[in-house]
């Protein structure tokens, strides 16, 4: 079935309403979609690379907004459809852990969650759960899912469609490796400071 769903989204990208389909589906996966919208990203972006950066622009829109709205269902909704959403990325027994990081990092765990491949959704609903600061909450949003996905964009701008394959091959890792060179920046700051 998930299959069939990557297939689908995949599809969007060759019509006049992959935009559109951008927008949405970047809404969608930050509280409660499963297929992220990276894939629909690198598809419009091989299809025109001088507008990779527009695409960028409107996943990380659709993202942010998202995001928003699974802290919503976090904050307001976590019985009625939260739980129902973690616990089908069997991430149920990890909402404490995930409210600890929160207690520990507040707007570092959104800002490194917003960029690895970890499910999202799983932190916006969790940070509406715990009820982190808001504006903290959208303002790391904004930054984390905005590199991933204009340095998705950038990729794709400076070396066309043969970067596609690799992108999609090694995604995690790469996402993972910045994440930690990202992490280490600021903790070697924080120590020559």
């Amino acid at each position: 079935m998930l299959k069939r769903l990557y297939d689908w989204v995949l599809h969007w990208a060759d019509t006049p309403h992959g935009s559109w389909a951008l927008f949405i589906l970047a809404f969608a996966e930050s509280s409660f979609f499963p297929v992220p919208p990276d894939v629909l990203l690198i598809a419009l972006a091989v299809g025109r690379p001088s507008r990779s950066f527009r695409f960028a622009l409107i996943c990380s829109v659709g993202s942010v907004l998202g995001g928003g709205l699974g802290y919503i269902i976090g904050w307001q909704f976590m019985a009625a459809i939260g739980e129902h959403i973690v616990a089908f990325y069997g991430l149920g027994p990890k909402v404490a852990d995930i409210g600890d990081l929160y207690n520990q990092y507040n707007a570092w765990a959104v800002g490194i969650a917003g960029f690895t491949p970890i499910p999202y959704k799983v932190f916006t609903i969790a940070a509406g759960m715990f009820q982190i600061n808001f504006p903290i909450f959208m303002l790391a949003s904004l930054v984390a899912r905005s590199a991933r996905f204009f340095l998705v964009g950038a990729l794709i701008y400076r070396f066309g469609p043969p970067i596609r394959a690799f992108i999609d091959r090694y995604f995690n890792l790469l996402a993972v490796a910045f994440t930690v060179v990202l992490v280490g920046s600021f903790v070697l700051i924080k120590y020559m400071f």
